[in-house]
Formats: structure tokens, C-alpha cells, sequence
């Protein structure tokens, strides 16, 4: 009891850098990843923005993004963080990779949510002459929104266990702590109290997302 006491401090500190590197991350992903997963649907074979060459590129790229290993993304993209942020460590350094990461994960999110909407309902709407713009706003995201938020929650746990990963590079956060006192020290009392933390916290995210998704359902 009295190790755990002495860690709270460091366990604070860690907490907020999975928090800080994991929102950065989300953000990234909606302002980049929603729009690309928007593209990705409305240029799909048979819809009001077709196009095979647009859907193929950024299809292309994503799934080339999504095809290697997180681990390995992290050392992959060390020059580019230290070209972005100045520095290769920390939970700011790590926030790039993740970001990176979650852009291509969230945006096949997206386009596999609004493949849920009825196409009817599109092509009623295009056959009364409403403009692409108006289709998104007006049918796509009011539609499509709690399979959006959904997807958010997913892509939130899954980045919460990339940023476990970046702390073996002194990403910082609980995964790191975890490793510097749980692993390198064998200290079974850090390990077990971190992964309770980890476990908490994300059937905190499972739950508020849950309850966001199903409060903007309107179906």
C-alpha cells in the first residue's frame, strides 16, 4: 500500500500525458480522418460524387498507413516527429505517430458507418436536385452521426493501447510508467495498478460513448 501511496504522483503525471496524447490524437483524427472517410463513401461506385480514381488514391493510402504495425510506425515516423515538434520523446512526440495513426483507422470507420445509410434515401434527395454539400450535411451526418461516435469510442481504445506501446520509445503516459517500474523493475504493484487504471479508463470511454452514440440516435 505504501509503494502505491508514494506513486500516486507519478501515476497523476502519467495519467494526464495517455490523456493528453490520446485527445491530440482524436482530434487530429476528426478534423483529418472524418472528412477522408466522407470522400471515401461519397466517391463509392454508384453515388452522387462517383469517382474510381479519388476512392483509389486515398483508399491506397490509407491501407498502405493501416498495413504496418504500430510499433514499428512509431520509429518509422521519429525524423518526421522531431521535424514536427522538435523532440522524439515525450507525450507530445508521441501524439504525432498516434495521430498518424488514427487518421486512416477512424476515416474506414466512417466510410463503413455511412455505407448503413439507406442509398434510397441519397438518390431521393439527388433526384430533387439537392447539391453534394447539402446531401452531407443534411442526410449523411444526421444518419450516419451515432455510427461516428461510435467509431470515435473504438478509435479512443485503441489509441489508448498505441500509447501503452510508445512508451517503450519514452512516449510517456501510464504504458510507460507501466514498463519503467512494472517490467524494468519487476514491481508487480505498479503493474497490477496501472492496468487496473487502463482498464477503468477505458470502460469509462466504452460507456460515455455508448451513451453519446445512443443519445443522438434519432432512428
Amino acid at each position: 500500500m505504501d509503494s502505491i501511496i508514494e506513486l500516486i504522483p507519478e501515476l497523476n503525471v502519467a495519467f494526464f500525458q495517455t490523456l493528453l496524447m490520446v485527445g491530440i490524437a482524436l482530434l487530429i483524427a476528426i478534423v483529418i480522418g472524418l472528412p477522408l472517410g466522407i470522400v471515401l463513401y461519397i466517391t463509392d461506385k454508384g453515388l452522387f460524387l462517383e469517382n474510381k480514381w479519388v476512392k483509389g488514391i486515398v483508399g491506397v493510402i490509407i491501407n498502405l498507413i493501416r498495413s504496418i504495425p504500430f510499433i514499428i510506425l512509431l520509429v518509422f515516423l521519429l525524423p518526421f516527429t522531431d521535424w514536427i515538434v522538435g523532440k522524439t520523446i515525450g507525450p507530445l512526440a508521441a501524439s504525432v505517430s498516434l495521430s498518424v495513426a488514427a487518421i486512416p483507422f477512424y476515416a474506414r470507420i466512417v466510410e463503413s458507418a455511412a455505407r448503413e445509410i439507406d442509398r434510397g434515401v441519397i438518390e431521393a434527395a439527388v433526384a430533387v436536385g439537392a447539391s453534394p454539400w447539402m446531401i452531407i450535411r443534411s442526410i449523411i451526418f444526421p444518419e450516419a452521426k451515432p455510427g461516428f461516435i461510435s467509431g470515435l469510442t473504438i478509435t479512443a481504445i485503441s489509441l489508448i493501447g498505441y500509447s501503452a506501446m510508445a512508451g517503450t520509445i519514452g512516449g510517456g503516459g501510464i504504458g510507460d510508467l507501466a514498463i519503467r517500474y512494472g517490467y524494468y523493475r519487476y514491481d508487480d504493484t505498479v503493474m497490477f495498478t496501472t492496468v487496473i487504471l487502463l482498464i477503468v479508463l477505458v470502460q469509462f470511454i466504452q460507456y460515455f460513448g455508448d451513451f453519446l452514440a445512443k443519445a443522438v440516435n434519432k432512428r
